[in-house]
């Protein structure tokens, strides 16, 4: 009767369209292999749970908090912690590398745009003076 089931059909059809789009077996293999990578990238020493490749340090830092013992040493978990500062997540306030130590200067603001907005505020605040009189 029938050459085959759907599942057969269907089957052949998929590999005829993988050969179609270029992908070999061994390609196709090492892109599963690095997504398991980077999908376990970070690793937390104590309960092993893991984290994909673009983690950042204050969300590992958020784990050793929320899910182990008050106390515990961040770095004990991830040794990427070890230089993490909690007040300062993002790194700003860390001297930077090359040894010129000193206080990082704040960015300057542009006053410009401020003084420009406040004069075309004062002038349309002018008075509520109507141009033409009541009859």
């Amino acid at each position: 009767m029938g050459k085959g089931s759907n599942v057969q059909k269907a089957q052949a059809a998929r590999e005829r369209n993988q050969k179609k789009m270029g992908k070999s077996d061994e390609e196709r293999k090492a892109a599963q292999a690095k997504s398991k990578a980077d999908a376990a990238a970070f690793m937390c020493l104590a309960c092993r749970q893991t984290f994909m490749a673009n983690a950042r340090p204050p969300l590992l830092y958020q784990h050793v908090i929320a899910k182990h013992p008050a106390g515990t040493d961040p770095a004990s978990c991830f040794p990427q912690l070890k230089d993490f500062d909690p007040n300062d997540p993002k790194g700003e306030k860390k001297p930077p590398a090359g040894g010129a130590g000193g206080p990082v200067k704040p960015k300057k603001t542009n006053k410009k745009k401020d003084d420009n907005l406040d004069a075309l505020l004062d002038a349309g605040l002018g008075g509520n003076k109507k141009k033409g009189g009541k009859k």
